[in-house]
C-alpha cells in the first residue's frame, strides 16, 4: 500500500518550511519512525519520521524546496521489499518511469530499482526535452544551512569532508573545516560578479536568503512593530553564586549527574520575580491581557541550525538539578538538530545568555507573544564601591530586561530586575523561597 509522507504541523503560526537534508535515498528500506528527511522551519529543524516500515519509493521535493504544512513530499510503499538505489549515471535530470531523482550525500542522484518488464523499456528522450538540467552534484551535497555557511566564508564544498549519509556535508562538517588553517583548505571558486553598470568589477557576493532566514527576519521585524519594547538595565554581583558552585559543584555532579551551572540560578530567580510581578509573565491578546499562572521559561541555546529557544516547562516545580538536566537535554537535542516544535512552543518568559559568546551588554528582542526577556552577559571583574565606601574587585554581570511597555510599567520592570538581582546576590533566598 502506498503512503504519502507529508510535512507535519510545525507550530500554530507556521505555514511553510524548507526541505533540508534527505536522510534516505529512493529505493531504500526504512523502518517505522526512522528519520527520513529534515524540515527547516523558522529556527527549528524537525526530522520527519517514516509513518510505517517499507520502501521510500519516490521523493517529490528536493533539498532547498519550499513546502507547505500538510504537503506531500515523498511516497512510501508499506511493507515492500527494497534495496538501496543505484546511482544514476547522468547524475541529474528525470529518469525513466517519471520518478524524480533525489540528491544523495555523494552528489549522485538516487533512483529506485527498475521494475522487471516483459519488454525492454523505451529509451529515455533527450535531456533537452525535459527542461533545464538540475543543479550540479556539488551544489546538492549539502543542506541549505551548510551551503549558506560555505558561501558566507567562501569555502568550496569540495574542501569539506562530509559525515552525513553517503558523505553528505553537514553544517558541523563546515564548522570543522573552517577551524583548520586557511592554507589547509582548498580555494573556493571565485564568485561570478554581476555586470557592473559603471564598468568596474563587482566586489560583492549576492546570496539568496533561505526561507528559514526570511522567516526569522520577518518575526524580528514583527516584534519591533507590534510591541512597545523598552529595556532596563542593572548589574549583579556574582560572588555568592560563584562561591556556591565552587563549594558544592563536585557534590552536585556526583549526586545528580549534571553540573551546577548559572542558568538554574537565573531560572529560579526569574520564577520568583515573575510571581511578584505577573504582568511580565502575561501577554497581550487582542484587547485583553492574559495572565499566566504557570512558568514555562524559554532558555536560548546554540544549536546545529543556529540559536533556538526551547522551553523548560513548569520551572517553578523543578529543583535546581531538574532545571540543569532539562536544559542539558534540550541543548543536546538542539546540537543534534532533533529539537521539535513541541520543545519550542508555549513559553511565557525567555532568558538569553549572550555572555557565553562574550557579550558585555545588549538589548534583547522580545519573543512574541511574550512580554519579557532577560538578557545575561559575561562575568567581568570590576571595581565596585561597597558599604562604608570600601572599594573591592567583584565578579559583576550586567542584566538587561526588555519588556512590552503596553502592559508592563517602567516601575514594575525595574522592580522585577531588582528582584532578580537580589536573588542572585543572595541565592539562599531562592532555596528558601523568600
Amino acid at each position: 500500500m502506498s503512503i504519502q509522507l507529508k510535512v507535519p504541523s510545525l507550530g500554530e503560526s507556521v505555514t511553510q518550511a524548507t526541505i533540508g537534508a534527505w536522510l534516505k535515498n529512493e529505493g531504500e528500506r526504512v523502518q517505522v519512525d526512522e528519520p527520513l528527511v529534515e524540515v527547516e522551519s523558522e529556527k527549528a529543524t524537525v526530522a520527519v519520521p517514516a509513518p510505517a516500515a517499507g520502501v521510500l519509493r519516490r521523493v517529490l521535493k528536493r533539498t532547498g524546496d519550499t513546502v507547505a504544512v500538510g504537503e506531500a513530499i515523498a511516497e512510501l510503499e508499506e511493507g515492500a521489499a527494497g534495496e538501496t538505489a543505484a546511482a544514476s549515471p547522468q547524475g541529474s535530470g528525470p529518469v525513466p518511469g517519471g520518478l524524480v531523482p533525489v540528491a544523495r550525500g555523494d552528489g549522485q542522484a538516487a533512483v529506485p530499482p527498475p521494475a522487471v518488464a516483459a519488454t525492454p523499456p523505451a529509451p529515455a528522450p533527450p535531456a533537452a526535452e525535459h527542461g533545464p538540467a538540475q543543479p550540479s552534484s556539488a551544489a546538492r551535497r549539502a543542506p541549505p544551512s551548510a551551503r549558506r555557511l560555505m558561501a558566507e566564508h567562501g569555502l568550496d564544498v569540495g574542501a569539506v569532508a562530509g559525515s552525513g549519509p553517503g558523505g553528505q556535508v553537514r553544517k558541523e562538517d563546515v564548522v570543522r573545516a573552517l577551524e583548520r588553517p586557511a592554507e589547509a583548505r582548498s580555494p573556493a571558486p571565485a564568485p561570478q560578479p554581476r555586470p557592473a553598470t559603471d564598468g568596474a568589477a563587482a566586489r560583492e557576493r549576492v546570496v539568496a536568503m533561505t526561507s528559514l532566514r526570511r522567516t526569522v527576519a520577518r518575526r524580528l521585524v514583527e516584534a519591533q512593530q507590534t510591541a512597545a519594547i523598552l529595556t532596563t538595565f542593572n548589574e549583579a554581583d556574582m560572588s555568592r553564586v560563584l562561591a556556591l558552585r565552587e563549594k558544592h559543584g563536585e557534590s552536585f555532579l556526583a549526586k545528580h549527574g549534571v553540573k551546577l551551572g548559572f542558568m538554574s540560578f537565573f531560572v529560579k530567580a526569574a520564577v520568583e520575580a515573575l510571581r511578584a510581578f505577573p504582568s511580565v509573565n502575561a501577554e497581550v491578546r487582542g484587547t485583553d491581557i492574559v495572565y499566566k499562572d504557570h512558568y514555562d521559561i524559554g532558555v536560548a541555546v546554540g544549536g546545529g541550525k543556529g540559536l533556538v529557544v526551547p522551553i523548560v516547562r513548569d520551572a517553578d516545580a523543578l529543583s535546581f538539578a531538574d532545571v540543569e538536566k532539562r536544559i542539558g537535554e534540550l541543548a543536546k537535542k538542539a546540537r543534534d538538530n532533533r529539537i521539535t516544535m513541541d520543545d519550542l512552543a508555549g513559553g511565557t518568559f525567555t532568558i538569553s545568555n549572550g555572555g557565553i559568546y562574550g557579550s558585555l551588554l545588549s538589548t534583547p528582542i522580545l519573543n512574541p507573544p511574550q512580554s519579557g526577556i532577560l538578557g545575561l552577559h559575561k562575568i567581568e571583574k570590576r571595581a565596585v564601591v561597597l558599604e562604608g565606601d570600601e572599594i573591592a574587585v567583584r565578579p559583576m554581570m550586567y542584566l538587561a530586561l526588555s519588556y512590552d511597555h503596553r502592559i508592563v510599567d517602567g516601575r514594575e520592570a525595574v522592580q522585577f530586575l531588582v528582584a532578580v538581582k537580589s536573588a542572585i546576590e543572595d541565592p539562599e533566598r531562592i532555596l528558601l523561597e523568600i
